[in-house]
């Protein structure tokens, strides 16, 4: 028989409680992403900086709170658990000692961050001891990563109880995302980062603060690859190399094996080194069952003779075996032969953003955070130098006159230190530390040790002041610094790279085509081959070429090779470089990806106009001419971008208010023509603009009316027509001719005859009649058309119809060429 409750039902029922209706599809959306921004944020992904994972983070500095350095006793790793789960992670113990044990894995860690003691797992698979078994400690290299943390070098959040604070990230005074890698699966994206040798990636970045222009191939002779701690051999270069420029490789991983004889005419394989994450007994396994399966024939016998000295798998082959066929079935068919996936995902920005990243960003991104630590290191030595040496000057000062100071403690009674701050001019640290002073330090000695402290304290600050004055005197901080830990902690590489012959190239596999690149305003991009754009009539309706967000528009399309580099020019007159494979191809519907995955683009910088070249770092004779808005133009010579980093420089300054509009390659003896908004024009001789480098503002190019503003400039090419296109797709094609060459800085010419009815220009190109045209409307939509089919006018006319728009309010906002292409049969369009 159920006891009656021994509460009334009455005090439970609330009666002040508001229950809010929430709908279940929106109220599951909101839920789902903040817990996937959780797992991203705080769990499955490393920061760039220090790259360790929040357990990871939190594993090392508890045990560094707890005194557990290499120089102390080990302890249980019962006790660290329990700190940690007691102090920052609120999570099982199980994830807290699998991520400890993992740190001390040498067959999982490059360089471990904690030494254990007991078993810890093995290469077999072979699960941890208990955590009330084992022990550890920090390793010596763990020192590094904890260095100066004590020194407000790094911020720190409040715990989950808001009783302590944790770091935000470690110091980390060596690269640890790249020496250690890093593997984790998070929402909708995973990372996987191979550990790298330290000698190297220090070497690296060292080689990167001597030269700021460092590009990947010179990195890569510092970096050869990645560097596995159970060795192997890694098979080729190529997928190295794409994993690097890209973020995104795949690299494959061989086992290391000997031919032995034995026996009469016998013939045995003995593996000595097996790929990475390998299993060593399931790998074993395999091979057995596929021996007895019948699918791999030719041996006789698998045996593993592993001990303390090292691996060593025996396959003994059948007397009629050839060992090296024996030797490529099981490449193919067994993980003697891996294939490691790269996919360099970390947290940048604060760890507020998820990122793919290069291994140039990655160094990037490591060096501002070590420059910002050694200034932040710097401050902190400086105020506490400053301090001492102030508390310094009122103990001189009591020294020199100690018995005036002896006289008036004696005399007073319960104000001392008032009296001594009034008498000598002290503050109440200066009065205090000499009311605490010993009478031993009345002895000579004492005085001069004060005097030497003191005058050492003075160079100090000097040096300090002098670091924090000079970039240049940090960065070479930086350097020594890595380099004694690289002469210290770094060793000779384990996985040996082996080049293949006829090696294909991440270049090689990608089919070469003609593709439109096409960039919105909100910063979306797309590649999309041509051949999916059919040509219709003038005065076509279009297809639906790339599906926007509300409020977005399109700003930029043009057609470019997949082999082609992609220069892109934001409105703050930077550049940066892609090949166009890099540019994630994707639908004609689809929206695109967003460019700041693609790109380090600056916070509230926006491409604003994009060009394709072939190969720019051989170009000794083109010129870039860059035009603003305000009617600025710059001649640059493509020589000074040869050397393009990944976060971009700068090619051109400009004044408050201005912004770059387009580029053009030129060879030096073009005729440029600008147009602007409200249909005027100029064109003069390129060499009016003398050469500039890539700091400089420019000269005036063409003089505006109020109001108006440049829209596009191109090459006037004799022989060929201006082809100019408005906003409410009139457009016409103007001879060249008939823009007499003037001096830049004028007003210009009549270009086109602005009329309510045409809208405002915008944009120009220079054609010859056999390309076709792409148009593309701020509502997303795109149109195909010959040129030639668009009629010829004179400068000062209204043109034709080239576009009809489906929407109301719709017009064009962007133009561009292709190569023409035969027009599909369809139904005759209504010209009326």
């Amino acid at each position: 028989m159920s006891k009656k409750p021994q509460y009334d039902p009455e005090e439970i029922r609330y009666p002040e409680q508001k229950i809010v209706n929430s709908p279940l599809v929106p109220e599951m959306e909101k839920s789902y992403i903040e817990y996937a921004m959780s797992v991203i944020k705080s769990r499955a992904l490393p920061d760039v900086r220090d790259g360790l994972k929040p357990v990871h983070r939190r594993i090392l500095y508890a045990m560094y709170e707890d005194g557990l350095t290499v120089d102390k006793p080990f302890k249980k790793s019962a006790t660290c658990v329990g700190d940690v789960l007691g102090r920052y992670h609120p999570h099982g113990d199980a994830s807290v000692y699998d991520a400890l044990v993992r740190l001390a894995q040498d067959f999982s860690m490059r360089y471990v961050l904690v030494n254990g003691h007991g078993n810890f797992g093995s290469v077999d698979g072979d699960p941890p001891a208990a955590y009330r078994y084992t022990e550890a400690r920090l390793s010596k290299l763990s020192d590094e990563m904890l260095r100066d943390i004590d020194k407000d070098t790094v911020d720190w959040d409040p715990n989950f109880d808001e009783t302590r604070s944790e770091p935000r990230v470690l110091p980390s005074r060596f690269p640890n995302l790249l020496v250690n890698g890093s593997s984790g699966i998070a929402v909708g994206m995973a990372t996987n980062i191979p550990p790298h040798n330290l000698r190297e990636v220090i070497g690296a970045c060292i080689h990167v603060l001597d030269d700021p222009e460092a590009t990947l191939g010179d990195l890569m002779q510092y970096i050869k690859g990645p560097d596995f701690p159970t060795k192997g051999i890694i098979m080729g270069r190529s997928g190295i190399r794409a994993a690097y420029a890209t973020g995104r490789g795949r690299v494959v991983i061989r086992a290391r094996h000997e031919f032995e004889e034995f026996g009469k005419d016998r013939t045995r394989i003995v593996i000595t080194e097996i790929p990475y994450q390998v299993n060593k007994r399931m790998l074993i396994k395999s091979m057995a069952d596929q021996v007895e399966d019948k699918r791999l024939e030719g041996i006789s016998d698998i045996r593993d003779e592993s001990d303390r000295n090292g691996m060593r798998i025996v396959i003994e082959l059948k007397r009629d075996a050839n060992p090296q066929v024996v030797l490529n079935r099981l490449f193919a068919q067994t993980q003697l032969q891996t294939t490691f996936s790269i996919n360099m995902l970390a947290l940048v920005d604060d760890q507020s953003q998820p990122k793919i990243l290069s291994l140039r960003h990655i160094i990037d991104e490591y060096l501002k955070f070590q420059e910002e630590v050694l200034t932040r290191r710097t401050r902190y030595d400086l105020r506490k130098a400053q301090e001492r040496a102030h508390l310094l000057e009122g103990l001189l000062i009591a020294q020199d006159n100690i018995d005036e100071v002896i006289k008036i403690i004696r005399s007073s009674y319960d104000n001392a230190k008032e009296n001594l701050m009034n008498r000598f001019g002290l503050d109440d640290v200066q009065a205090q530390a000499i009311l605490d002073m010993r009478l031993k330090a009345l002895q000579g000695l004492d005085r001069e040790k004060l005097e030497a402290e003191y005058k050492e304290l003075e160079e100090r600050i000097a040096y300090y002041e002098s670091l924090l004055a000079d970039e240049s005197k940090l960065r070479q901080v930086l350097k020594e610094e890595l380099q004694a830990i690289s002469d210290k902690y770094g060793d000779d590489r384990v996985t040996e790279i082996q080049d293949v012959e006829d090696e294909i190239d991440i270049e090689d596999l990608i089919e070469e085509e003609e593709c439109v690149f096409t960039l919105t305003q909100a910063g979306y991009i797309k590649r999309t081959p041509v051949s999916e754009y059919a040509a219709q009539s003038k005065g076509g309706m279009g297809k639906k070429g790339i599906t926007t967000r509300e409020e977005d528009v399109v700003t930029d399309v043009f057609t470019a090779s997949t082999h082609d580099y992609i220069l892109f020019f934001t409105d703050t007159g930077k550049v940066y470089r892609k090949k166009g494979y890099q540019i994630p191809e994707s639908g004609k519907t689809a929206k695109g990806t967003n460019i700041v995955n693609i790109l380090q683009v600056e916070q509230g910088e926006r491409v604003q106009t994009m060009i394709h070249t072939r190969d720019i770092e051989n170009e000794t004779d083109r010129y870039l001419v860059m035009v603003t808005r305000n009617g600025t133009v710059k001649r640059l010579p493509v020589g000074t971008l040869k050397n393009l980093r990944n976060n971009g420089i700068r090619a051109l300054r400009m004044e408050e208010g201005d912004q770059l509009i387009t580029v053009r390659e030129t060879d030096g003896a073009r005729k440029i023509l600008i147009a602007t908004h409200d249909g005027m024009a100029v064109c003069f001789d390129e060499n009016d603009v003398r050469p500039m480098g890539r700091d400089a503002v420019g000269v005036r190019g063409i003089r505006l009316r109020e109001g108006d503003y440049v829209v596009g400039a191109a090459r006037a090419r004799a022989g060929r027509q201006v082809l100019s296109i408005t906003e409410k797709g009139y457009g016409k094609r103007t001879p060249v001719e008939e823009y007499r060459i003037t001096n830049r800085g004028g007003l210009g010419i009549k270009n086109y005859m602005v009329t309510e009815k045409t809208g405002g220009v915008v944009g120009i190109k220079v054609v010859d009649g056999s390309e076709d045209l792409l148009l593309a409307t701020q509502g997303g939509i795109l149109i195909r058309t010959p040129v030639e089919s668009i009629r010829s006018a004179g400068r000062a006319t209204q043109g034709v119809i080239v576009m009809r728009f489906k929407e109301e309010g719709d017009q064009v906002i962007s133009m561009a060429l292709t190569d023409h292409e035969e027009q599909a049969p369809e139904a005759p369009a209504d010209e009326s």
